[in-house]
Formats: C-alpha cells, structure tokens, sequence
C-alpha cells in the first residue's frame, strides 16, 4: 500500500513537473517571437530587412524610396570600396577626358570605376557578352550593335532601374524613345545617353558671309535662294565630299537622313531604319530627289557633281577657307571641327547655321550620334554609377574641354565655352524631335555596305536613282 501510493505520488509530482514545463516552453516561445519588436532590436533590424550582401542600407526604412536612390546612398558613401568594371571605345584623348570627367564623383563615392577602352570594342563586346564575362557597363557608339544584343535578353532593362520621371524631366523624349528598343521579351529600356555629336549644321566663312550681305536662311526654300544668289555671284554654293577609304558614301547618307526627319514623320523614319519602310519607297525616293537639287546641280557644289566622290570629306571644307572663298556653305556634324585650319577661330571665321526645316508640320527635327551607356550586371554600386551618368555633371569637364554636347537637360549652358557648342546644347535641348544617325541603325549589309556603295554610286553617275534605291533595299535582304 505504502508503496502504491509512493508510486502514485511520485506519478503525480512527475505530471506536475511536467507540464510546468510545457507552460515555460510555450511562454519562452511567445517572447522569442516579440523580440523584433523591441524598441532597441528594432533600430537594429529594420535597415537590414530585404538585403542581400551587396546590398545593406544603414538608415533603416526597409527598402523604401525615403532611403534614397543609388546615387545618392553612393555619396553618403554605401558602395565605398566597390568596383564597377566598363567597357568602350574610348581611347587616347577621350579616355583621359573620360575619367577626367568621373574622377570626383569617384573621390565622393568611394566607388572604383575601372574603365577598359579599346579600338576594337564593336568587336569585342559581342565576344564578352556570349562568353559570360561582360562588363557592368558598356559604352555604345553604335545603337545597331546594342539592339542585336538586347535582343538575346542579356542588357538589363533600365525601367526596373532607374526613376523613369526624373529621366523624362532630364532628357528630350526623343531620347528616351532611341533608348527603347526590342528586348527577349517586350521593348526594354537598354541605357541612358551621356555624349552626343549634332549632325544637322551647316557651316559658313562669317566674316565674309556678313560682308557679302547674306543672311541665314530658316526655311528650306530660303536655303536654296541662297544657294541660287551664291552662284549668281560667280562662286560655288556648297563644297561636298563623300571619300572615305572603305567608307566613302556615308556623308551622303547623312544628308539623306536629315532630309528624311524633315519630310516625313519620325515614325516613318524609325521604319525605314528597321527595314519596314523600304529605300524605294516614295518618302525615301522623294529625300533623295530633294538633297539632289544640290548635289546634282553642278552649279551648287565646288569642282562640280564629279568632284564630290573623289573628295575626301575631311578636305571638302578647305575652300571656304580662301580669302575670298571659293564655297561658301558645308553641312557636317560638329567634329568636323577637328579638319578647320589650327588658325581658324570658331564663331569668328567660321559658324554654322541649323540645317533648316523643309515642311513645317515637322518641326525642327535634329539629326544626332552619341553614346549610349548599357547594364549588365545589376548590382547596387552598378546602379549608382548608372544613375549618375544620367546627370550633367557626369560630363561637366568633357564639355568644358570642348566637342561633345551633353544630352541632359541639367547640365548647364554656361558649362560651354564657345557660343558655337552652348547654341549646339541648346538646339539639342529645343529639338521637337531627336533622331540616332539612321545608317548606324541599320544592318551593317545596309547601312554600311549598300547604302554607302548605293549613293556613290548614284552620285558618280554609274546608277540612276531608281536603280540606286533598289541596290540599297537589296541589302536588306542579305542582312
């Protein structure tokens, strides 16, 4: 009996026992799961929510916008002690001006953008990207080549991010539009644009032009009455030149393009560049038909229609450089610069004019080139350097050296220091409508094969002009 019931005692002191501690089981539980809770923890936790290791915020809003963008969580100095690897073509004297023009932000951020140039970027990149070893960012000078790659679904789309406001607050929409291209699944947004060339000038001895008394003409039919006065006055109007080695044709396909963006709306002229509104067409035909009432006018172009192809086009601005000249007007983007005599002065001997509108209804359209800056590996110091090339100040000393135009709309006139480039920054920035050099859009079998050979070919006289078009369009079908 006694010891019946010290068996059931000692049942009855383990049953106690153990759901005492089942109850301190349950309460230690209930607190582990408050302790994010606590005010101290808090502090502590919070900023480290959503973060992978390439990504750790300190001022604790679990991943809002009030954390700030990339770029300025950069220059509180998150990314410092990163690397950001970029690819281009950027060599010799653009590739100091390059990092000349990224080396505060560098200083402030702490981040190391290592930047490879080459010559045979166009080349190479391709090779990289197939091979898995691209680079972070790469520099485009040639929107074709980004779109095949795009295409493949490697280029990050920028819509996921950038702020897509501040970008259309900061550029032209034009530019924007040329950035969109065709990804692996749907239009994306491949990169931002931080350089550009202004393609639609035409340049004039000032000095003489003013004595002359002649005035620059706004409207097309004021240009060619210009034109005509010139040689009434016993000169040449324009002085012309397509040789270019291997090259030679692609001034003449410039002109055509700037024609076009002036004849025809910008959504014809985005078709023709992807093959959908064919070179024989009638906008296209038309364009040609216009530029020809210069270039076939032996009258209009110095040494005459047959001296245009055996010209060199650095050389084709020397004879405005005569006293007196010997032509007075040459259309050329504004590197052309780089071919003026060492002792001609810009704004004094030499200016230009906005190659002007031909129908109204189009606006004041402006052909440019430039470079596109694309990402491929997404990471938060990747993300802060490609927001900062989104800025003026991205390119602050490259423009104050001179030669390039920015494409932002912050960056600021009086960067500039000639009046020649603040009006070029200006008239970028007051375009209706922006167009990438359309030959540099196409396929190389097109833009830089059969239409090349196709307008030399008419210009030369060895095809007429409906034949010409139709060697051109061929070229697509062999893209």
């Amino acid at each position: 009996m006694r010891k019946s019931l010290t068996h059931k005692v000692s049942l009855l002191l383990i049953l106690c026992l153990s759901f005492a501690m089942l109850l301190s089981a349950c309460g230690g539980g209930g607190n582990e799961g408050k302790t994010a809770n606590q005010p101290g923890d808090n502090q502590k936790n919070e900023g480290n929510q959503g973060k992978s290791p390439d990504n750790a915020n300190t001022n604790g809003n679990q991943g809002s916008d009030t954390q700030g963008s990339p770029l300025e969580l950069a220059l509180k100095g998150e990314y410092k002690g990163t690397k950001v690897t970029m690819f281009g073509p950027f060599v010799d004297a653009d590739q100091v001006k390059f990092e000349n023009s990224i080396k505060d932000f560098e200083e402030k951020t702490g981040i190391d953008i290592q930047y490879e140039g080459s010559k045979e970027f166009e080349a190479t990149i391709n090779i990289r990207v197939d091979g898995g070893n691209a680079p972070d960012i790469a520099d485009f000078p040639q929107p074709g080549l980004l779109a095949s790659i795009a295409k493949t679904g490697k280029v990050i789309d920028l819509n996921n991010i950038l702020d897509i406001n501040k970008l259309k607050s900061n550029y032209n929409q034009s530019w924007l539009d040329m950035a969109t291209m065709p990804g692996k699944d749907g239009d994306i947004m491949t990169g931002v644009w931080n350089r550009s060339n202004v393609k639609s000038l035409v340049w004039y001895p000032k000095k003489q032009f003013e004595d002359a008394g002649y005035q620059i003409p706004e409207t097309w039919d004021e240009l060619m009455a210009l034109t005509e006065q010139i040689a009434k006055d016993g000169d040449a109007p324009w002085t012309i030149g397509i040789e270019s080695g291997a090259a030679t044709g692609w001034t003449a396909t410039d002109w055509v393009e700037d024609i076009m963006l002036r004849t025809t709306t910008p959504e014809n002229y985005d078709k023709w560049v992807k093959g959908e509104l064919a070179f024989t067409s009638p906008e296209v035909k038309h364009a040609v038909e216009l530029m020809s009432q210069i270039w076939m006018n032996k009258d209009y172009v110095y040494g005459g229609t047959k001296s245009i192809v055996t010209t060199a086009f650095g050389d084709a601005t020397a004879p405005m450089f005569d006293n007196p000249p010997k032509a007075w007007l040459h259309r050329q983007a504004n590197f052309i610069t780089s071919f003026f005599p060492e002792t001609a002065k810009i704004d004094e001997d030499v200016a230009w004019f906005y190659f002007p509108p031909i129908d109204e209804q189009y606006g004041k359209p402006v052909l440019v080139a430039g470079d596109i800056y694309s990402m491929f590996n997404d990471r938060p110091e990747v993300r802060a350097v490609m927001e900062f090339f989104t800025t003026g100040e991205s390119i602050k000393t490259w423009v104050q050296s001179g030669g390039v135009i920015a494409p932002m709309n912050d960056a600021s006139l009086d960067w500039y220091t000639t009046d020649s480039d603040r009006r070029m920054a200006k008239l970028v920035q007051e375009a209706s409508t922006l167009r990438f050099d359309g030959s540099d859009l196409m396929p190389g079998s097109v833009g830089a094969g059969t239409f090349w050979k196709g307008m030399t070919d008419y210009v030369s006289g060895a095809a007429n002009l409906d034949d010409a078009l139709k060697q051109i369009q061929a070229g697509w079908d062999n893209k």
